[in-house]
């Protein structure tokens, strides 16, 4: 019988029916068929235990700084590790609004430095989670925004939890608004991170008119060099009166410690008196109580807190040389339009930034430095007990309407003129 050929094989090959291949070599084949997105997506973390790490993690490292700080302070009092642990927490809530009951007082003043450590410490919450979602590679709203409203709820679930252990017959908070209130911050905090860290706020930025976004970017700084002149004005009066700030320090009989704590607390407010003294720079100033308000024009105060940060408190309207400080917002506001137009200059390379575009973008910064700034009024208003001294700090409608008069007129002149000055060379 003659051996088979290669042509006899073949033939073979072609005519045998093919036998379906075993179930687990099926299943390895489909699982190498399935699109990478959809692989990595369940391959991420869940959404709730995203949240719950990255919001809880905030939590902990903003409220670790105040217990460390706390008890350093509290040291020469003796204080014992759950009554610091109490006390921190009550900071921790009054740092994000949430107002404090003791036995004679209602305080509602939040410490504004410890507020911006907490905002910082959400905002990477939000972009955490995000993150974990794959929020930061695809360019869907709702991806971020579902991460953002995770990282809230959870945020407001730690919060009355703090509210409900530190909660005491001498101190007390609310846990239902400690819930609400915590919520509204973190979901403010992470919606800003989680946005920031996506392709969708990048696309949604690249796809407004040049004016709007030089009109944001404008107000943005405009505000900021606001601010800087409000810091350097207070930063100037407390040096003045450094002497009677020092005798109110001296005067708390604490130990070293003790007053280590009251000079923390006092850095803590400090940019609360930074608002403030924007806010007196732009015109409205300032309440010091109830029928008690400081304005450049006009000083009527009373008893203080003994703090003595609050030395720098002008006892007198300006006059004289003095009244030059005024000024300051609007020299900002002009540096602003310096800068920005320049800007615009150097990319168009160029004269040929129409002055109309200039204008425009100068309207468009008022509004958003006055909302920026009235909201950082909002924010630093408040109360150190139900009496006199239950109403401190600007009203926050009157600062955004005189920063957005005073940005978009100081912006408009600074672009027009650094435009019509700069020579054709440069």
């Amino acid at each position: 019988m003659p051996a088979p050929t290669d042509d006899d094989a073949d033939l073979a090959t072609r005519d045998t029916v093919p036998v379906p291949a075993p179930r687990s070599e099926r299943a390895a084949d489909g699982a190498r068929r399935v699109p990478v997105a959809v692989r990595r997506a369940r391959q991420r973390a869940p959404l709730a235990l995203s949240a719950t790490v990255a919001s809880g993690w905030a939590a902990l490292t903003s409220l670790s700084v105040l217990f460390m700080v706390i008890a350093v302070g509290g040291l020469g009092a003796s204080l014992s590790l759950p009554d610091v642990a109490r006390f921190a927490s009550a900071v921790w809530l009054l740092a994000h609004g949430v107002p404090l009951t003791t036995a004679t007082d209602h305080v509602s003043l939040a410490p504004l430095a410890i507020t911006a450590l907490c905002a910082w410490r959400v905002v990477r919450a939000g972009v955490h989670a995000s993150r974990s979602q794959g929020g930061h590679k695809n360019r869907r709203v709702r991806t971020s925004a579902a991460a953002a409203v995770a990282v809230a709820i959870c945020y407001a679930g730690w919060g009355a939890l703090l509210a409900a252990l530190m909660t005491g017959p001498d101190l007390a908070a609310s846990a239902p608004r400690a819930a609400l209130t915590c919520f509204l911050f973190g979901l403010v905090g992470a919606l800003g991170g989680a946005l920031r860290a996506s392709r969708a706020a990048r696309a949604a930025v690249a796809r407004l008119p040049l004016v709007v976004k030089d009109g944001i970017r404008v107000g943005v700084v405009a505000a900021l060099l606001v601010v800087a002149a409000g810091a350097a004005a207070a930063g100037l009066a407390l040096a003045v009166r450094g002497g009677e700030a020092v005798e109110m320090l001296g005067a708390y009989r604490t130990g070293v410690f003790g007053q280590a704590g009251v000079t923390v607390a006092c850095l803590a407010y400090l940019p609360n008196l930074t608002v403030w003294a924007t806010s007196y720079l732009l015109g409205p100033g300032f309440a010091v109580g109830v029928g008690a308000a400081v304005t450049p024009w006009a000083v009527v105060s009373g008893p203080v807190p003994a703090l003595p940060v609050l030395a720098a408190l002008p006892s007198a309207p300006v006059s004289g040389p003095a009244a030059v400080v005024v000024a300051g917002p609007l020299l900002a506001a002009v540096l602003a339009g310096v800068l920005a137009t320049r800007r615009r200059l150097r990319l168009s390379g160029s004269r040929s930034v129409r002055l109309v575009s200039l204008i425009w973008s100068g309207v468009v910064a008022g509004p958003v430095a006055g909302a920026l700034l009235g909201a950082a009024a909002l924010v630093s208003r408040g109360g150190l007990g139900d009496g006199r001294l239950s109403t401190l700090g600007p009203v926050p409608w009157l600062v955004a309407l005189c920063a957005g008069g005073i940005v978009g007129v100081g912006t408009v002149i600074g672009a027009a003129g650094y435009r019509g000055a700069r020579p054709r060379g440069d």
